[in-house]
């Protein structure tokens, strides 16, 4: 009996076990949902702040896993087999992160979140007048919004839909057609994305502009797309099929992506800021000295130290890199990192004399997730975990067993 008949036999679904995780985390997110609309109702503003919050956290597993997909299917090898579905399954929550969306459009157009929608703020600054007429309008906002979600779905569903022609037999190579899309799909995945970043997070600030802004998420959502992927390689490698496929030499490469990313993040931003500071720009560096300062400087700094020093340290370990035992809690953290990355990019935008955090700071980005995550484990139960008619998967499979 060949592996692959014996993986096939062993079962190639996803275990049992993921519909109680479903469970668990559908009822944690309905719980934090009951308080975001609580806090909806007495504090509507800060809100659609922390909306604003969690809604660029979820968006990152989702847009973070295709780009990745993508670029495994532009390079190869055997370290995308055992997690492909995983990404599959992450960047098929869009329909979610849609509707997420609507809030933040609504703070648009109630001039709440983006002093740019403002008509008040607007006649008292020449600046935001001609953003405004240019470029930034709530109008010219949702169209923009608009194009960005039909791409990312145009290139979600074919990705998704050219995988699953692969679950039945006979083995289908489907190559040119992923490194063609995928090609051309990171080239739209970075440009729509640099945009959208401008439009939701940055244009918070009308006065602050970087190049690199976009970067810095991008590398953001691919680290967390790797995170997601070790957390749920952990959790599910004792259990047919990844026990058949997931093997320590793909372990040791998710932990030198995880480096690869931390070290990018790092790099980004701090070329932005020496970009900044050393050129003495007054527009864009009040963005860094409302962030240096007090209770804020204090979370910059655990950033340096949490985001970069702390993992890149510990990354280094080749041991450590060959078992998601001791990969996982790096997952965890830098998660976590990343959250508290995107509300030291965000909240100081409505904070700038003092520190603030405010319950729905968690309440909501937990509320959000969980519901993310339930329908992550939804989409990976709807499909083989593994695409045993890949030939992709049937060399893997060959060069393991020698």
């Amino acid at each position: 009996m060949s592996t692959r008949e014996r993986i096939t036999n062993l079962g190639i679904a996803a275990p049992p076990i993921t519909a109680a995780w479903q469970r668990r985390a559908l009822l944690i997110g309905g719980i934090f949902l009951i308080g975001a609309i609580i806090g909806f109702i007495i504090e509507p503003r800060q809100a659609l702040h922390s909306w604003l919050i969690g809604f660029m956290f979820i968006l990152g597993p989702c847009l973070g896993s295709m780009a990745m997909l993508m670029v495994w299917h532009l390079t190869g090898g055997d370290w995308g087999v055992p997690i492909r579905r995983i990404f599959e399954a992450a960047m098929g929550t869009l329909p979610l992160i849609a509707g997420a969306f609507i809030p933040v459009l609504i703070s648009a157009y109630l001039h709440l979140n983006y002093p740019w929608s403002n008509p008040e703020e607007i006649a008292h600054s020449e600046h935001l007048r001609r953003q405004a007429a240019q470029y930034l309008s709530p109008n010219l906002f949702l169209i923009r919004a608009i194009l960005y979600f039909i791409a990312w779905a145009l290139m979600i569903y074919m990705l998704r839909a050219w995988s699953q022609v692969q679950d039945s037999p006979p083995d289908r190579t489907l190559g040119n057609r992923f490194r063609a899309l995928s090609g051309a799909g990171l080239v739209v995945y970075g440009w729509t994305l640099t945009f959208a970043t401008v439009d939701w997070v940055m244009s918070l600030d009308p006065e602050f502009t970087s190049t690199i802004y976009g970067l810095i998420f991008m590398v953001g959502q691919g680290l967390f797309a790797m995170c997601l992927a070790v957390i749920m390689a952990h959790l599910l490698q004792d259990r047919p099929p990844l026990l058949e496929v997931l093997r320590s030499d793909n372990i040791l490469d998710y932990g030198k992506l995880m480096l690869t990313f931390v070290m990018l993040w790092a790099y980004f931003s701090f070329s932005q800021w020496l970009i900044i500071w050393s050129g003495n720009l007054p527009e864009e560096i009040h963005w860094y000295i409302d962030r240096i300062h007090g209770e804020w400087g204090v979370i910059g700094f655990i950033l340096i130290v949490g985001h970069f020093a702390f993992p890149f340290a510990l990354l280094l370990s080749r041991s450590l890199k060959r078992r998601t035992q001791t990969l996982l809690p790096i997952a965890v953290w830098l998660i976590v990192m990343r959250y508290i990355d995107l509300y030291w990019n965000i909240e100081p935008n409505f904070s700038k004399e003092h520190f603030h955090y405010s319950w729905l700071d968690a309440v909501i980005p937990i509320a959000l997730f969980g519901l993310w995550f339930a329908y992550f484990l939804f989409n990976l139960r709807q499909r083989p975990l593994v695409v045993v008619h890949d030939p992709h998967f049937v060399a893997a499979l060959e060069k393991h067993h020698e």
